[in-house]
Parts: C-alpha cells; structure tokens; sequence
C-alpha cells in the first residue's frame, strides 16, 4: 500500500472517531431527593403509628373501666390532674426526701451505674474464664448456675449486714442481680469463637493479651452485648425492689412511700417513668451493641 493512499485511510479513521469530549459517561440515576424523604417517613410512620393506636386504645378502655363509681384505681384523667405538679415540675427540691421525680430518677440511675458497670466489667472477665478454660468452667460453672437462682431481694439482708448502710448495699444488689447473664453469655460466645480463628492466631504467634483483644472480644461482641442488654434490665428492676426497703432517695422508695401515703395517682405516675427510662436504657445498650458489632448483635 502507497503512503499516500495509507495517509489517506488515516485520515478517515479519524475524521469518523468522535472527539474525546463527546464521549457520554452512563452514571446510574440518582433516586429524587424528595423520594427519598417520602420513604423515610413512611418507614418512621410505620414504627410510630401502630404503638400510638394501641397507647391509645388502652387510655381509653383505662379511662372507661375506671370511670365507675367504685373503682379501686384512678382514671387517666385523674392521674393527671392529680399529679400536674410533679409533671411540670421535676426538678423541685425541698429538703429530705420531698424532692422532684428527676431527684429520684437520677439517685436510682447513679446506683443502677455503679452497680450495672462493676457487673459487666466482673462478668465479661469471669465469662472469658470460664469460656477459655475447661477446668474453670468446670469448677465455676456449677456455682454460678445456683447462685443467679436467688432472688434479687434475698441477698439484701446480707448485703446489709456486711455493709451496714443502704447505699454499698442497693449497689451489691444491681451487681450480684445483673452479673450471671453477662457471664453466661459472654462464655457461650468465648466457646464459639471459629476453630479456624484460634489456628490463625496460633500462625500469627499472637499474646494471650493480643488474642483476647483481637480474636475474642470482636467474635464474642454479640453475645457478650446479649447479656448487657439482659443484665441491664435486671439491673433496673433489682433497684426498684431494692429501694423500696432501704429508704432515701430514690424512685423505688418514692413508690413506697407514695402507697403509705394512699397517693395511687403518683404510683401510676411513676411507674410510667420507670418504663420509659428502663426502656432507654435497653435501646441505649442495644444501640452500643449494634455500633461496636457493626450490626450483628441482635436488636
């Protein structure tokens, strides 16, 4: 082929190619932004509405059946303007134990944290033991399967004993109440770490002190963050029995003390609070567990 005739070829190739510029990039369409918004309260409005109708419904039937002359328990209706005062003012103080429900609220969180913090640090350690060990599980295993029979209530006499003071004692109480869950299952989940992780670990040469951290702990984070969300729960029902005995201040002995004072509006009142503030306390765990697990603990 001739030069001329080769340059001449070259030259509609390329008067045929498309310049670069005009080259069009397929990017994947983009969902509209007010879809996106629709879609988020449709799946907010599906979380909210259903428990808003049934709340509903059972203030109502509540409202009825207690409406009744005769009847031993206090409509909503009632309970509100019985209780206005510690509604809209929480936060009054006026010496001793006649102090506003957030007064009460934050004594008996400040215990369920000590206590609550005391248990999982104790626990999640025991749990690793008695996972990690086969004679330890052994030896320890029985004791703990006995002990968390107790009743929560029934190590406070001894508590007091030892103590001789309400405040160590209602703390005792949250620990030895919320501990056996954080053992137990952070022990079931030491025991099903991956045989294959353990292998890998011994390749790698890694230090008890590196493998607890980086093999044990993430494998074992859900159930370790089961029995946080358990122990929790237990933590705040323990200090609610517990100061109903010791006095002071605190929700439990404001339930109390409210039933000697015949003031069943304020019972009703304050149990509302404990349910709120125990159900925060489950999300709040849970939350933690689905952070640390990048969402593999159970919700």
């Amino acid at each position: 082929m001739s030069m001329t005739a080769l340059k001449s070829e070259t030259e509609t190739v390329t008067a045929l190619t498309p310049p670069s510029s005009a080259v069009v990039t397929m990017r994947p369409k983009q969902q509209p932004r007010g879809d996106s918004y629709i879609k988020a309260t449709r799946e907010i409005a599906a979380r909210v509405i259903p428990p808003l109708i049934v709340f509903t419904l059972f203030m109502v039937i509540w409202e009825l059946l207690c409406r009744r002359t005769g009847s031993a328990l206090p409509p909503p209706s009632k309970v509100y303007s019985d209780t206005k005062e510690l509604i809209f003012d929480p936060f009054f103080d006026r010496g001793g134990i006649d102090k506003g429900l957030f007064w009460h609220l934050s004594a008996s969180l400040q215990r369920v944290a000590f206590g609550y913090s005391l248990a999982a640090v104790a626990g999640i350690a025991l749990g690793t033991l008695v996972g990690q060990s086969v004679w330890a599980m052994r030896g320890l295993d029985p004791i703990f399967q006995v002990l968390r029979t107790i009743p929560p209530l029934a190590w406070l006499p001894l508590s007091l004993a030892a103590f001789r003071d309400g405040q160590p004692s209602a703390i005792f109480v949250i620990f030895i109440t919320s501990i056996w869950p954080i053992i137990i299952n952070t022990a079931v989940g030491i025991r099903n770490i991956p045989q294959d992780y353990r292998n890998v670990a011994a390749v790698v040469q890694l230090n008890p002190l590196e493998f607890f951290w980086k093999v044990m702990l993430p494998s074992a984070a859900p159930y370790i963050f089961t029995g946080l969300r358990i122990g929790i729960g237990l933590s705040w029902l323990a200090i609610i029995a517990a100061e109903m005995l010791i006095g002071g201040v605190g929700i439990g002995f404001f339930i109390w003390d409210a039933w000697n004072s015949s003031h069943i509006s304020e019972i009703i009142l304050a149990l509302f609070y404990v349910g709120i503030v125990g159900f925060v306390l489950d999300r709040l765990i849970a939350g933690l567990g689905r952070l640390v697990t990048h969402g593999t603990s159970a919700d």
